[in-house]
């Protein structure tokens, strides 16, 4: 059984026991998430599509996890006009552990 749930306006395809980053969430280590916005879920042969959510279908997960990610350097450069700029940043992201997909009907 899998899904795919948009989370912060991202698409994950996500399994029972799966470990994902997604972008930061402000919750302590241990906390409970219930995300509700699945897009399609699927048991074998039986696949639901939502439009644009799948009715009673929620995903439950444990926020295991807070940090950054690897930097990411953004540098410019315009030639023969003496310009440059090299910047970075280092993305927030928290690590959740889906327990549980479930279709309440």
């Amino acid at each position: 059984m899998y899904a795919v749930v948009d989370i912060n306006g991202f698409q994950y395809r996500v399994e029972k026991g799966e470990t994902l980053r997604v972008p930061k969430y402000d919750l302590e280590v241990g906390a409970r998430i219930t995300m509700s916005e699945v897009l399609l879920l699927t048991d074998g042969d039986r696949v639901e599509v939502g439009t644009p959510f799948v009715d009673g279908a929620e995903i439950d997960a444990t926020v295991v996890g807070q940090g950054k990610d690897k930097k990411v350097i953004v540098f410019k450069k315009k030639r023969r006009r003496d310009y440059s700029v090299k910047r970075g940043h280092r993305k927030d992201f928290t690590e959740i552990v889906v327990d549980d997909i479930r279709l309440a009907r």
